[in-house]
């Protein structure tokens, strides 16, 4: 594996090393042993995935507040997606600040975002998928999310206009000083 910085101090992207032959390749996505010497969270409370029936299916911007802040390793499964990550730690160098990466199936590649740091993406194709790692478990009370557009941010979205749920349309503009 491969785990680069992000400009989103403390997050990374993983990107695979694989081992090929005739019958195609294997590789890790995850290891415990190098996760630990980077000082990043080595323990998955849950897993999940989310599937996308149509290009253009923008979910996020999402996060759990704290106590509950998680950690999420995030892997496209199927297809492929314009994920973006947005600091919200006041007290981060990078604050405000906002990454995008394309995931997909084809590239393998894996976002670890830490805590506080919001989460979303946009269907790059009908049928996107997925696979969460998280470090904490769900927890409803803490669930949290800044408006896909929030004027503060400014994220370049690629497919406009997004398919929305209610409740991602509904978040509010960030309330921070």
């Amino acid at each position: 594996m491969i785990v680069t910085e992000t400009p989103i101090v403390g997050a990374y992207l993983v990107d695979i090393e694989p081992s090929r032959d005739e019958r195609g390749f294997f590789a890790r996505t995850y290891c415990e042993r190098e996760f630990g010497a980077l000082g990043l969270v080595t323990h998955f409370a849950q897993c999940s995935i989310s599937r996308n029936a149509g290009r253009g299916i923008l979910r996020g911007l999402h996060y759990q507040a704290e106590p509950h802040g998680e950690t999420k390793l995030a892997r496209c499964t199927h297809g492929a997606v314009y994920d973006v990550i947005a600091d919200l730690r006041q007290d981060s160098p990078s604050f405000l600040r906002w990454a995008a990466f394309e995931l997909s199936s084809e590239n393998c590649r894996s976002i670890y975002v830490p805590p506080l740091v919001a989460h979303g993406f946009q269907a790059l194709t009908d049928g996107a998928e997925l696979f969460y790692q998280i470090s904490t478990s769900y927890h409803p009370e803490s669930v949290r999310g800044v408006r896909w557009n929030d004027p503060r941010l400014g994220v370049k979205w690629p497919i406009k206009p997004p398919i929305l749920s209610a409740r991602d349309a509904s978040y509010p503009d960030l309330a921070l000083p």
